[in-house]
């Protein structure tokens, strides 16, 4: 229980007067910065007036009409950079908490059975829908498409759904009964998820082409790629450390003593979690300097809050071991060279110049690795991520594709994936009613 409350949501529900007093400070701009910066395009000023005015259902009503998946972005999204930090009070005040104000709604929404408005199908034009996936990009595609009238089926090879969401957040941001409170939401508009299913295995491609008119793919990333050091069997994954922490947060090992390796969020969220649930110091290396960092620069702030330490040019080169126990990570010194494909500059060892961080756990948290699902499905990609159309088409057709699984450009969060999911179904709608009305003419 103590360890359940350490990575509790991180910020309090605003209480009715809290919100009250938010939302009146709102200038509810006409052609809102903050709408423009959220990549669902959120109506923003409307949603905040209509807390002000106490129409708590047309609030979450304004919310779900840009993003079925409100109550995940607006605690996950990186409202610092994005609507918040468009926010014309910035210049000399405080901006809006418009995170927290979403949460409000959202948090309304689920206790009084507020749905969304169905978005209206033509007669005959119904058409049955595979997705594969149920994270962030599935879920608001396949919502959306059963708005429309359209048969939808969900096909997930985890127990639960959610995705990232539910597996891969730490719970400071987003706890597992958000996520999946948030799938059931989806699955009450007519989805049907089916949960312990993998696709290409249980499921064929064949078999799914022969049963439904498409199939979207909403499969996200692998697993954390290997670092090809010595050791490295001994060292913990990072998203399954993740994962432990929100689902048997009891049975996690924490070591006293804990390195991290990798920069980017979910590193941060690694190093939060060990340093939350009692180790005495942790540590997280970096090959590069903190201009390089893919972590949020709130998320670095916050981490550095948490007296977790940072080591910064230093690249792991081999794990230490001392009878049978991880005791420690051996690196060496890098210097900055010319960019790299990633457009940062690449880290150049310096030779003779190994030095050891002591450590009784160490935790890698360096990315993932693309899907193996396009090469097993003879899919075109591009720099290992599946290829799409503007339409979302992959280069077999019938065959879609969305969310972190396509992102070979740009960085991947939830609120883009909830807006491929959002986009591919009104282009899937359109084009599938298109066929049906040709079929008729016919």
């Amino acid at each position: 229980m103590e360890r359940h409350r350490a990575l509790g949501e991180q910020l309090p529900p605003l209480t009715v007067h809290e919100a009250a007093v938010e939302a009146d400070r709102c200038l509810y701009c006409y052609d809102a910065p903050c709408t423009h910066a959220c990549p669902t395009h959120i109506d923003i000023p409307k949603f905040i007036k209509k807390i002000a005015t106490r129409n708590l259902r047309g609030s979450a009503q304004t919310i779900y009409a840009a993003n079925l998946l409100g109550a995940t972005c607006a605690r996950v999204c990186p409202v610092q950079e994005l609507c918040e930090g468009a926010c014309v009070l910035n210049a000399e005040h405080k901006p809006i908490a418009i995170g927290r104000l979403q949460r409000y709604a959202m948090d309304y929404a689920k206790a009084g059975g507020v749905k969304p408005k169905a978005r209206g199908v033509a007669a005959g034009a119904a058409r049955k829908i595979a997705v594969v996936g149920a994270g962030p990009a599935g879920l608001s595609c396949a919502g959306e498409l059963a708005m429309r009238g359209h048969e939808v089926t969900v096909f997930e090879k985890r127990e639960l759904p959610g995705g990232l969401s539910t597996y891969g957040i730490i719970g400071l941001r987003e706890p597992v009964d958000v996520a999946i409170d948030e799938a059931r939401m989806i699955e009450s508009l007519g989805v049907r998820i089916k949960t312990g299913v993998e696709f290409g295995k249980d499921v064929t491609l064949e078999q799914a082409r022969a049963e439904f008119d498409a199939i979207v793919l909403s499969v996200g990333l692998g697993a954390t790629p290997a670092l090809g050091i010595p050791g490295e069997e001994a060292i913990v994954d990072g998203l399954a450390y993740i994962e432990m922490s929100k689902t048997n947060a009891a049975s996690l090992r924490v070591g006293r003593n804990v390195v991290v390796i990798g920069a980017g969020n979910t590193a941060v969220d690694c190093a939060t979690i060990a340093k939350r649930l009692g180790a005495e110091r942790v540590t997280i290396v970096y090959r590069r300097t903190v201009r390089e960092m893919t972590c949020y620069a709130h998320e670095y702030q916050f981490v550095l809050s948490e007296g977790i330490e940072f080591r910064f040019l230093a690249q792991p080169c081999g794990v230490v071991m001392r009878d049978g126990e991880v005791a420690g990570l051996e690196c060496l010194r890098v210097e900055l060279g010319e960019p790299d494909a990633t457009g940062r500059p690449a880290p150049v060892v310096v030779a003779g110049s190994e030095f050891v961080i002591e450590a009784d756990q160490v935790v890698k948290a360096v990315g993932q690795v693309r899907p193996a699902l396009a090469a097993a499905m003879g899919l075109k990609t591009e720099k290992g991520y599946i290829a799409v159309s503007a339409d979302f088409e992959t280069s077999v057709a019938g065959v879609y594709a969305i969310g972190d699984c396509i992102r070979a450009r740009g960085a991947a969060s939830t609120v883009m994936a909830v807006q491929d999911g959002k986009l591919a179904a009104e282009a899937l709608h359109a084009k599938l009613g298109a066929v049906a009305a040709v079929a008729e003419v016919r």
